[in-house]
């Protein structure tokens, strides 16, 4: 179940990793890599009394209700005069929860939903319903299949490209001969092929694959269980790193190497660049994170929600100059995002920078020491 995306090539895509100075949501403009687009001009016909449908997928990854909800709320009410709500609503990892409460929110005719799909092909049923009933329906974060209007994300292979190639730095030299662990996302989640295709364009050739395993629903005690039966497999000296989907499991990963006696862990990968990430990155536990910059993704989904009701098509057309493709539809409008890699040498430069975390967040009493060590202050 892989979502397609008309993109730039490779080498392309690999410049903008290293485009760190243009990864803060004010200076992605700055940099060319998001358009200004003003507001239309409003006529009486667009209202901006409206009701924007918000589904995110589960509590365990801590972005969803920290920024993505309430900053999508802000910006909704800033967009609209103060007019605009947000009716929200989280699945907790339940496709079937999510379907039901998709159909709810049909039910209360909001004019328009944002949906991040626990399971991009049960919900589908859901989006064909909401499109009978005329309402628009935006995948956010992960691309829904069924009539969807819209998609707002990541470049998801490129997220991937990034972890292999942080791994692969880390592991220098000694890359050719390393063991390393993949711990891939939910199946249920067309992103996951995505992030394993691009983190395999870097590893593969290049690195021992020693195992390999899935994690339904993003689950970190399901990876963790995984890691367990890695340990087992490979023994706990002979894995040089991991690649780890995400935040979530990363942390559960070292958990269990930490349980199993690791006193030294080796590299592992991460992304969302949750708060607990970044700590283990400043202790030296998690090597990387993928930071994807919640702002911007929110900001861009609130303005592509509020002019798609609101029949603002010059606005709409220019916050979705991408094209994706799902099982089910093909040439869908898109805008995504860029990423970057965040190590311990640039958390100053990305998450305390964009005013995701301060310094004082970051730098609680536990990890004081270790912040002084990396120059964190």
């Amino acid at each position: 179940m892989t979502t397609r995306t008309t993109r730039t090539s490779a080498p392309a895509r690999r410049l903008a990793i290293a485009a760190v100075a243009c990864l803060s949501p004010l200076s992605l403009t700055a940099c060319g890599l998001v358009d200004s687009v003003g507001d239309d001009a409003k006529t009486p016909s667009r209202s901006d009394d409206i009701t924007v449908g918000l589904l995110l997928p589960d509590t365990e990854t801590s972005r969803f209700e920290k920024f993505d909800h309430p900053l999508i709320k802000k910006d909704v009410a800033a967009l609209t005069d103060g007019k605009g709500t947000v009716k929200y609503a989280n699945a907790g990892a339940d496709a079937g929860v999510q379907l039901k409460q998709l159909k709810d929110m049909i039910t209360a005719k909001v004019d328009v939903i944002l949906v991040d799909a626990v399971d991009a092909r049960s919900i589908k049923s859901g989006v064909e319903e909401a499109k009978e009933a005329g309402i628009p329906v935006i995948a956010y974060d992960r691309l829904a299949q069924g009539p969807i209007d819209a998609y707002v994300s990541h470049d998801n292979e490129l997220v991937g490209e990034v972890q292999g190639r942080s791994l692969r730095e880390a592991l220098g030299d000694k890359a050719a001969t390393s063991k390393i662990i993949m711990m891939n996302g939910s199946p249920e989640d067309p992103n996951t092929a995505l992030f394993e295709e691009g983190a395999l364009n870097e590893l593969k050739g290049n690195v021992v694959i020693a195992e390999t395993y899935s994690t339904s629903r993003w689950l970190p005690s399901v990876a963790k269980a995984n890691m367990k039966k890695a340990i087992r497999a490979v023994g706990l000296n002979g894995i040089a790193a991991v690649y780890s989907a995400n935040d979530g499991m990363a942390g559960a990963v070292i958990d269990a190497m930490k349980e199993a006696g690791a006193t030294s862990l080796p590299p592992v990968t991460g992304q969302d660049a949750d708060l607990a990430a970044v700590q283990r990155i400043v202790s030296g536990e998690q090597y990387m994170t993928v930071y994807k910059p919640f702002l911007l993704e929110a900001e861009q989904a609130a303005k592509m929600a509020v002019a798609k009701v609101q029949g603002r098509s010059l606005e709409f057309d220019a916050l979705t100059r991408d094209k994706v493709d799902s099982p089910t539809r093909k040439g869908i409008p898109a805008s995504l995002v860029p990423v970057v890699a965040v190590t311990k040498d640039n958390i100053e430069d990305t998450v305390v920078r964009d005013g995701v975390y301060s310094v004082k967040q970051i730098c609680t009493a536990e990890y004081k020491a270790d912040c002084a060590a990396i120059g964190l202050k």
